[in-house]
């Protein structure tokens, strides 16, 4: 098989081949996974690198926190693993946080693509466990040994055997370990999928190597982002968020400098490392801030190495977004998630009129867990269980649209059925509906939040794993639009609890969770009749609350 040239029309043919080769290796993942996490909510990822490690194209499914992380982990990989060295049946793994995704409950598994006995490419993927041991998925270890497991870049099977005193390991030092294990497999298979989609394709192309095709998709995409930024004015800006922290309020000061051809973000003035684990590694900074830029200057362009490299992130070692070993980092996208938000302010005074609100932006997923010496002693303490569940408040609003309800932005994992939950547990979520009245007022209003109920069929305490954000700072408006609802957790008797840590609801309780909304845009007064009138007819506002926000409107818009 020869190498040979590529014309316009087959260049398209193949990428879109492409797509569906890394797409259909992410649906294995979902389809095989054990953890609800993967297989409910989709919090993965999976693509296809060349022999470089640069990325070349990724599936839809999946989180932008595992992809952008993903792309530059490969490169880890190949210090430790040189190409000329990975044999037939080799894979690796790891979940450093500096050079996986960010935290150890993310497993990032590469495995060479070889075809007629020469490498010709390389597939990863991540996953988030349900458990990988320590303290649990908590924020508040206070160094990376408390926090579990630490796997380092490691082969996990040498020319098709498996590692099995790894795998051995692994089962000792987690709660689920069927869970786990099986997520280990799922991670295998879903390369493997990926790689034999791959060589398929190739030999109906007559591919004997993606360097040209490569090249062309790396290429193009970086021209196509250059393009976008030649359309934007040049200049810097800055913007500031205050968020709730853990030990005290944190600071994210971002400031967004547009170039020719690059756009640079740099977090310099951001608060210094939490002493618990909120803490990001730069390489999940550079993930959330670098999509939260493309969403807005080219969401047109395929996000690669190509479209990634338009994006330069900083941020001084030593701050929160920019975490040193051995810090904590469980709970890095307590900060993250809210990145796009920061950025966003930069965006909003150079192209106003393109961005949305602040939203609930951190994940409010609810992490559950009963067991002895944890939720209580012996047989008291129930059934132990460990699970995590999905859930989010409110989105922004948008320049022309009201913001959307309960929807993880800029996560986009998806919500985790109950069902799921209950099947697994003996929980029981026994009210999950929108919040009245949480999202920010507005020409258009932001997306509201959702008030979650859980209680046990035992008689018996469970626990939650908090890392929760805008409870003490509301998601802003923007324009004159009013803020999201703060959130909150509450036990149905009504005692406050604490929005990070382990909170455990005691026997014969329930817990209440209510998340944030996000904000508004534009001023109130703006907002069509119509509308307002259709949110109260949906409860989505009280009369009260129009009459208070909307004023007169609201008044003509319920007769």
């Amino acid at each position: 098989m020869t190498r040979r040239n590529i014309s316009e029309i087959e260049l398209q043919i193949m990428w879109n081949r492409l797509l569906s080769v890394v797409e259909e290796q992410a649906q294995t993942l979902v389809r095989t996974a054990f953890s609800t996490s993967a297989r409910e909510a989709g919090d993965i990822s999976a693509g296809v690198f060349d022999l470089q490690g640069r990325m070349l194209a990724q599936a839809v499914t999946g989180t932008p926190g595992h992809i952008n992380t993903m792309a530059n982990s490969v490169g880890h990989f190949l210090e430790v693993f040189p190409v000329v060295q990975m044999k037939e049946g080799d894979i690796y793994v790891t979940n450093d946080p500096w050079k996986g995704t960010g935290h150890l409950y993310d497993l990032v598994v590469v495995t060479p693509a070889f075809m007629d006995g020469r490498i010709v490419a390389l597939f990863a993927c991540t996953s988030h466990l349900v458990d990988m041991g320590g303290i649990g998925q908590t924020p508040e270890g206070r160094q990376i040994w408390h926090e579990g497991l630490f796997i380092p870049l490691m082969r996990l099977a040498r020319a098709g055997e498996m590692n099995e005193d790894l795998l051995n390991i692994m089962r000792a030092n987690v709660r689920e370990p069927v869970q786990v294990i099986g997520d280990v497999y799922a991670l295998i298979a879903c390369n493997d999928i990926g790689a034999r989609r791959l060589l398929a394709m190739m030999r109906e192309f007559a591919l004997s190597d993606l360097d040209h095709l490569g090249g062309e998709i790396i290429d193009r995409s970086r021209r196509a982002m250059t393009e976008a930024i030649q359309k934007l004015p040049k200049g810097s800006w800055t913007s500031e968020m205050r968020v709730d922290g853990y030990e005290a309020p944190i600071d994210i000061v971002g400031r967004v400098t547009i170039g020719e051809d690059t756009i640079y973000v740099d977090f310099t003035g951001t608060s210094g490392m939490s002493s618990y684990a909120i803490n990001c590694p730069i390489c999940y900074t550079e993930a959330y801030t670098s999509f939260g830029v493309n969403c807005v200057v080219a969401p047109h362009v395929p996000n690669n190495a190509g479209s990634l490299a338009a994006v330069k992130v900083t941020a001084p070692p030593g701050t929160v977004l920019s975490a040193e070993y051995p810090a904590a980092v469980y709970a890095r996208s307590t900060m993250g998630h809210l990145l796009p938000d920061v950025v966003y302010g930069c965006l909003d005074q150079a192209i106003p009129g393109r961005v949305p609100a602040e939203g609930t932006s951190n994940l409010w997923s609810l992490k559950l867990i009963a067991g002895h010496g944890l939720t209580g002693i012996g047989g008291k303490s129930g059934m132990p269980f460990m699970t995590m569940s999905f859930h989010s408040g409110g989105a922004g609003a948008r320049p022309n649209q009201d913001g959307l309800s309960a929807t993880p932005f800029p996560s986009g994992v998806r919500n985790v059925p109950v069902e799921a939950t209950e099947a697994i547990t003996p929980l029981v979520v026994w009210r999950k509906e929108l919040r009245p009245d949480s999202g920010g007022a507005g020409r258009q209003r932001g997306g509201l939040g959702q008030i979650m109920e859980v209680g046990s069929r035992e008689d018996a305490a469970f626990g939650l794993f908090a890392s929760f954000e805008r409870v003490k700072f509301p998601a802003r408006g923007r324009h004159g639009g009013g803020p999201g609802a703060t959130g909150s957790v509450r036990l149905a008797s009504g005692k406050e609890l604490g929005s990070k840590g382990l909170q455990v609801v005691p026997a014969g309780e329930r817990i209440v969770v209510s998340m944030p909304g996000g904000g508004g845009m534009g001023p109130p007064e703006e907002r069509d009749p119509a509308a307002i009138a259709r949110d109260i007819r949906l409860s989505y506002i009280s009369q009260d609350e129009a009459e208070k926000a909307y004023g007169v409107l609201a008044t003509r818009a319920a007769e």
